[in-house]
């Protein structure tokens, strides 16, 4: 099921744009038992982000009642939420007082296998590179065409593949957070320029903090990555894949991965 702007038949622009030009941002929810999982803070970034580019972001009442519309009854999915600037005129610049345009959507739950979480994944670098932007940077925003092509690289053993900036910073995946354990402490990318600043990152730091488990945010290189004693994934529908190989590398599941891949349960479904 598939509202747009509240009607379930209705459709969006060609001239919107969201089509055009990428102009929006978007935001994808596990669903389990009819509830969108970490809703609070899915919608804390989608405002936000809707903030900084100036778009006029639909009420968190009016998307947390199409969202409940849309997933009452469902076991499982995933839920997506879309908002573009709306329909304007052709070029760059915006026309003035246009109105945004929303969809919210149901699908169905990705096939990820099982032994994912608990084996690990292997990954690949990516020789597609990641833009720094500081407008940008951390936003999840429509332009995700550097991930489509790093995504398009990976070999056919690999679940994901590290995204580098033009500096050769290690930013992220190309779905997914990085967390490298060194010496018994996480350390996770600088988001200030470049990659999304996920909601499950956001837990894990929390439960971390928690755990009195000591997390820094910094600059990280191919070099750090390869030298880790520990390296695992995130995002909100896979909760956290630690990571066995990189290229002939290979990674324990170690014990601050499982530490913290059992203080976030309770954030995602378990598969």
């Amino acid at each position: 099921m598939l509202l747009v702007n509240g009607f379930a038949e209705g459709s969006v622009s060609a001239l919107d744009r969201g089509f055009q030009f990428g102009d929006g941002l978007f935001e994808t929810l596990a669903v389990e038992n009819g509830e969108p999982l970490l809703w609070d803070k899915h919608l804390r970034r989608m405002l936000n982000g809707a903030a900084r580019l100036g778009i006029q972001a639909p009420s968190a009442e009016l998307l947390q009642h199409e969202s409940g519309q849309i997933c009452r009854g469902a076991s499982r999915g995933v839920l997506k939420i879309v908002i573009t600037r709306g329909i304007s005129g052709r070029g760059y610049a915006p026309s003035i007082g246009v109105e945004p345009t929303r969809t919210v959507g149901l699908f169905p739950w990705p096939d990820y296998p099982a032994q994912r979480r608990t084996q690990g994944v292997s990954v690949q670098f990516c020789h597609t590179l990641i833009s720094r932007h500081n407008r940008l940077g951390g936003l999840k925003h429509l332009n995700r065409l550097e991930q489509i092509l790093g995504r398009m690289e990976l070999n056919d053993d690999c679940a994901e593949g590290l995204m580098q900036d033009e500096a050769g910073h290690v930013i992220d995946g190309t779905m997914t957070n990085l967390f490298i354990v060194v010496r018994g402490s996480l350390i996770t990318p600088d988001l200030t320029h470049s990659g999304v600043e996920g909601v499950m990152r956001a837990v894990v730091l929390e439960n971390a903090a928690a755990l009195s488990i000591p997390c820094n945010i910094n600059v990280l290189t191919r070099a750090d990555i390869l030298a880790a004693d520990e390296i695992f994934l995130t995002n909100s529908l896979i909760g956290l894949w630690p990571v066995r190989r990189i290229q002939t590398r290979e990674y324990p599941v170690g014990r601050i991965t499982q530490r913290i891949q059992e203080a976030v349960r309770d954030a995602h479904i378990d598969y």
